[in-house]
Protein backbone atom coordinates (compact mmCIF):
# COMPACT_ATOMS: atom_id res chain seq x y z
CA UNK A 1 0.00 0.00 0.00
CA UNK A 2 1.23 3.09 -1.15
CA UNK A 3 0.62 6.79 -0.21
CA UNK A 4 2.34 10.10 -0.66
CA UNK A 5 4.99 9.92 2.30
CA UNK A 6 5.16 6.39 3.12
CA UNK A 7 4.30 2.86 2.41
CA UNK A 8 3.07 0.07 3.84
CA UNK A 9 4.57 -3.46 3.20
CA UNK A 10 4.33 -6.76 5.14
CA UNK A 11 6.91 -6.49 8.26
CA UNK A 12 9.75 -8.49 7.40
CA UNK A 13 13.15 -9.88 8.82
CA UNK A 14 14.92 -7.12 7.34
CA UNK A 15 12.94 -4.58 9.45
CA UNK A 16 13.58 -6.43 13.21
CA UNK A 17 16.79 -3.81 13.13
CA UNK A 18 14.69 -1.20 13.36
CA UNK A 19 11.97 -2.31 15.96
CA UNK A 20 14.66 -3.33 18.37
CA UNK A 21 16.12 0.32 18.42
CA UNK A 22 12.19 1.51 19.00
CA UNK A 23 12.06 -0.67 21.63
CA UNK A 24 15.48 0.58 23.22
CA UNK A 25 14.07 4.18 23.05
CA UNK A 26 13.44 5.96 26.14
CA UNK A 27 10.53 8.49 24.75
CA UNK A 28 8.87 5.34 22.82
CA UNK A 29 8.98 3.51 25.47
CA UNK A 30 7.51 5.53 27.48
CA UNK A 31 5.02 6.80 24.67
CA UNK A 32 3.63 2.80 24.85
CA UNK A 33 4.31 2.84 28.06
CA UNK A 34 6.70 -0.14 27.81
CA UNK A 35 8.43 -1.18 31.29
CA UNK A 36 9.84 -4.91 30.00
CA UNK A 37 13.22 -4.97 28.28
CA UNK A 38 13.66 -6.82 25.31
CA UNK A 39 16.32 -8.85 23.86
CA UNK A 40 17.14 -8.89 19.99
CA UNK A 41 16.27 -12.47 20.40
CA UNK A 42 12.97 -11.62 22.06
CA UNK A 43 12.10 -9.62 19.32
CA UNK A 44 13.29 -12.27 16.75
CA UNK A 45 10.96 -14.94 18.57
CA UNK A 46 8.06 -12.06 18.44
CA UNK A 47 8.23 -11.97 14.74
CA UNK A 48 8.32 -15.56 14.16
CA UNK A 49 5.18 -16.28 16.16
CA UNK A 50 3.42 -13.00 15.08
CA UNK A 51 3.99 -14.64 11.74
CA UNK A 52 2.14 -17.46 12.02
CA UNK A 53 -0.66 -15.92 13.88
CA UNK A 54 -3.51 -15.84 11.31
CA UNK A 55 -5.23 -13.49 13.60
CA UNK A 56 -3.08 -10.43 12.63
CA UNK A 57 -1.24 -8.42 9.50
CA UNK A 58 2.15 -6.74 10.76
CA UNK A 59 3.36 -3.89 8.46
CA UNK A 60 6.48 -2.31 8.59
CA UNK A 61 5.94 1.51 7.68
CA UNK A 62 8.55 2.62 5.21
CA UNK A 63 9.50 6.08 3.47
CA UNK A 64 9.54 5.73 -0.21
CA UNK A 65 12.65 4.78 -0.63
CA UNK A 66 11.90 1.16 1.15
CA UNK A 67 13.61 2.33 4.85
CA UNK A 68 11.64 1.32 7.56
CA UNK A 69 10.53 3.77 10.20
CA UNK A 70 7.90 2.09 11.79
CA UNK A 71 5.86 -1.15 12.21
CA UNK A 72 1.89 -0.94 12.71
CA UNK A 73 -0.70 -4.01 13.34
CA UNK A 74 -4.10 -5.26 12.87
CA UNK A 75 -4.47 -8.09 15.29
CA UNK A 76 -6.78 -9.59 17.30
CA UNK A 77 -8.97 -9.94 14.45
CA UNK A 78 -11.93 -11.08 15.36
CA UNK A 79 -13.53 -12.39 12.00
CA UNK A 80 -17.03 -13.18 13.62
CA UNK A 81 -17.87 -9.63 15.20
CA UNK A 82 -15.82 -8.09 12.14
CA UNK A 83 -13.33 -6.20 14.56
CA UNK A 84 -9.75 -6.10 15.63
CA UNK A 85 -7.16 -4.40 17.99
CA UNK A 86 -4.56 -1.50 16.48
CA UNK A 87 -1.41 -0.20 16.79
CA UNK A 88 0.97 1.59 15.87
CA UNK A 89 5.25 3.24 16.05
CA UNK A 90 7.33 5.38 14.44
CA UNK A 91 10.65 3.43 15.34
CA UNK A 92 12.75 6.77 15.90
CA UNK A 93 11.58 10.56 17.31
CA UNK A 94 13.37 12.58 14.05
CA UNK A 95 10.18 11.02 12.27
CA UNK A 96 7.30 12.08 14.35
CA UNK A 97 5.42 14.98 13.34
CA UNK A 98 6.20 14.68 9.18
CA UNK A 99 3.29 12.86 8.97
CA UNK A 100 4.04 9.57 8.04
CA UNK A 101 1.91 8.40 11.03
CA UNK A 102 -0.93 10.04 9.76
CA UNK A 103 -0.75 8.59 6.20
CA UNK A 104 0.04 5.09 7.95
CA UNK A 105 -3.36 5.23 10.19
CA UNK A 106 -5.27 6.16 6.77
CA UNK A 107 -3.57 3.02 4.91
CA UNK A 108 -4.14 1.24 7.63
CA UNK A 109 -7.82 2.05 8.04
CA UNK A 110 -8.33 1.63 4.40
CA UNK A 111 -7.10 -1.60 4.79
CA UNK A 112 -8.97 -3.20 7.59
CA UNK A 113 -12.55 -1.93 6.47
CA UNK A 114 -11.98 -2.66 2.61
CA UNK A 115 -9.70 -5.62 2.33
CA UNK A 116 -10.58 -7.13 5.66
CA UNK A 117 -14.06 -5.91 5.61
CA UNK A 118 -13.85 -5.11 9.44
CA UNK A 119 -16.69 -3.00 11.06
CA UNK A 120 -14.11 -1.74 13.94
CA UNK A 121 -11.11 -0.83 15.51
CA UNK A 122 -10.05 -0.52 18.50
CA UNK A 123 -6.57 0.72 20.29
CA UNK A 124 -5.39 1.74 23.53
CA UNK A 125 -3.46 4.78 24.37
CA UNK A 126 -1.74 6.40 26.90
CA UNK A 127 -3.13 10.24 28.47
CA UNK A 128 0.16 11.32 28.36
CA UNK A 129 1.05 10.51 24.95
CA UNK A 130 -0.86 13.80 23.49
CA UNK A 131 0.60 13.68 20.03
CA UNK A 132 -0.92 9.92 19.59
CA UNK A 133 -4.61 11.45 20.84
CA UNK A 134 -4.65 13.84 18.33
CA UNK A 135 -3.54 11.72 16.07
CA UNK A 136 -6.17 9.04 16.40
CA UNK A 137 -8.81 11.71 16.52
CA UNK A 138 -7.82 12.85 13.43
CA UNK A 139 -7.68 9.85 11.95
CA UNK A 140 -11.23 9.14 13.05
CA UNK A 141 -10.94 7.49 17.03
CA UNK A 142 -13.51 8.11 19.14
CA UNK A 143 -13.00 7.75 23.11
CA UNK A 144 -15.08 5.00 24.21
CA UNK A 145 -13.59 4.84 27.92
CA UNK A 146 -11.04 5.85 30.43
CA UNK A 147 -9.22 3.45 32.29
CA UNK A 148 -7.82 5.82 35.20
CA UNK A 149 -4.67 5.99 36.16
CA UNK A 150 -3.97 2.22 34.70
CA UNK A 151 0.14 2.83 33.94
CA UNK A 152 2.51 3.53 36.46
CA UNK A 153 5.38 4.48 34.38
CA UNK A 154 8.65 7.36 35.42
CA UNK A 155 6.82 7.94 39.19
CA UNK A 156 3.77 9.12 37.18
CA UNK A 157 0.32 7.92 37.04
CA UNK A 158 -1.39 7.71 32.96
CA UNK A 159 -5.34 6.61 32.33
CA UNK A 160 -5.19 4.24 29.55
CA UNK A 161 -7.92 5.31 27.33
CA UNK A 162 -9.53 3.38 24.95
CA UNK A 163 -10.23 4.71 21.05
CA UNK A 164 -12.35 3.20 18.38
CA UNK A 165 -13.45 3.31 14.83
CA UNK A 166 -16.23 2.06 12.89
CA UNK A 167 -16.46 1.60 9.29
CA UNK A 168 -19.31 3.77 8.68
CA UNK A 169 -17.95 6.74 10.72
CA UNK A 170 -14.77 6.52 8.02
CA UNK A 171 -16.03 6.05 5.39
CA UNK A 172 -18.39 9.31 5.96
CA UNK A 173 -14.86 10.96 6.95
CA UNK A 174 -13.55 9.74 4.04
CA UNK A 175 -16.68 10.85 1.22
CA UNK A 176 -16.46 14.66 3.34
CA UNK A 177 -12.97 15.16 2.33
Amino acid sequence: MKGDLICLRRLGKRDLHSFYQAIENKEIRYMTGTKKQFTYEDVVQFYEKAADDSTRHDFAICLLNNQCIGDLAILEIDEGNKKAAFRIALHDPKHFNKGYGTEAVQLALDYAFHKLNLNRLQLEVYSHNKRGLKAYEKAGFKVEGILRDALFIDGKYSDEIIMGVLKREYIKKTKDK
